[in-house]
C-alpha cells in the first residue's frame, strides 16, 4: 500500500510540470515603451524638455550625471520569450549630442531642428 501510495505521489507531481504550457502567466512590462517612430523624431541639438515631450520621462535618474538619460524597456512575457529594448542619450550644454541604443538611428538625427 505503501508502495503504491509513493508512486501515486510522485506522478501526481510530476504532472504539475506537463500542466505549466497550460497555466496562464502574464506579461509584466517595466520601464519606457518606446517605438522607432518615437526614437525617430530625434534630432540633434534638441532640449531636454522637447526630448521629455517626444519620449517622456527617462526611466533611470542619474544624480551623478545629469547629463546622460538612460530609457529601458523589460517585457517579462508569459510565453518566456522576454524583450529589452534600450537607448542612451547623452547631453551637452542641456542639448542633445549623442544617441546610442538598440533601435534603428533616427536616419534625421544629424539635422538640427529650426530654432
Amino acid at each position: 500500500m505503501k508502495h503504491i501510495l509513493l508512486a501515486g505521489l510522485v506522478l501526481g507531481l510530476s504532472g504539475c510540470s506537463v500542466l505549466e504550457g497550460l497555466v496562464h502567466r502574464i506579461d509584466v512590462p517595466q520601464g519606457n515603451y518606446l517605438e522607432q517612430r518615437d526614437v525617430d523624431r530625434l534630432r540633434v541639438g534638441m532640449t531636454k524638455e522637447q526630448v521629455n515631450f517626444v519620449l517622456g520621462a527617462p526611466v533611470a535618474d542619474n544624480a551623478f550625471a545629469d547629463d546622460t538619460w538612460y530609457y529601458v524597456f523589460n517585457m517579462d512575457a508569459g510565453d518566456g520569450k522576454d524583450y529589452r529594448r534600450a537607448i542612451t542619450l547623452t547631453f551637452v550644454d542641456d542639448r542633445l549630442a549623442t544617441y546610442e541604443g538598440d533601435f534603428d538611428r533616427p536616419k534625421e538625427f544629424d539635422t538640427p531642428l529650426e530654432q
